[in-house]
């Protein structure tokens, strides 16, 4: 009984813990890193500590992938939704940041809005474009499908899946959905499949 007695007390320490040396985060962190009091009110102690632990293995994988590549994305996580914003020197290095968030326990949804400062041909990336915006008009009017758990990329024709899906059912309505759209050259999946127990695999 003791024990849960205290647990808020220790729960509080570790938030003010983790708040007191935001300062010391890896630089790949991006301006969003501080968790501040107002999300704090909104999420609770323990929604605000979740988030924080999200980041910091966001962080981590970004860290040991390659640091200096992503110094110019910004993260934020607000219960489990991740905001993605700044900019990376090519689509491929995009690619692996969101990639590598999914990868992050925790993760419910991924916002990309990562910009890139060399792109190649204008008529290149406005087909990109184009095969990006069309598959998540598919998948968001397909009714079993829970689009809302994919991020797409589109590089050269390439349309890179990253996400969660529900079942192997849903995962395969979402390559065929993007296999049938025009210009798309070939499908990369990067998407996690729930299990029974509600892990992913």
């Amino acid at each position: 009984m003791a024990q849960r007695k205290f647990r808020p007390l220790w729960a509080a320490i570790g938030l003010s813990a983790i708040l007191a040396t935001g300062a010391c985060a890896p630089v790949v962190i991006g301006t969003g890193a501080a968790v501040g009091a107002t999300a704090v009110q909104e999420r609770g102690v323990k929604g605000a500590l979740d988030d924080q632990a999200i980041r910091l293995d966001i962080n981590d994988r970004w860290f040991k992938d390659d640091h200096a590549a992503y110094g110019g994305v910004n993260l934020q996580v607000q219960e489990g939704r991740i905001l993605l914003t700044g900019q990376v020197v090519d689509p491929e290095t995009r690619v692996k940041a969101v990639r590598l968030t999914w990868q992050a326990n925790g993760v419910r949804e991924v916002i990309n809005e990562i910009e890139i400062r060399n792109r190649g041909s204008l008529s290149d990336a406005a087909q990109d474009t184009w095969i990006s915006t069309k598959l998540r008009a598919r998948l968001i009017g397909d009714e079993t499908v829970a689009s809302r758990n994919y991020s797409i990329e589109t590089v050269n024709g390439t349309v890179y899946l990253i996400g969660v899906a529900q079942s192997q059912e849903e995962l395969q309505r979402v390559v065929a959905h993007a296999r049938d759209v025009s210009y798309v050259k070939r499908v990369v999946d990067y998407v996690r499949v729930k299990t029974a127990d509600g892990t992913t695999s």
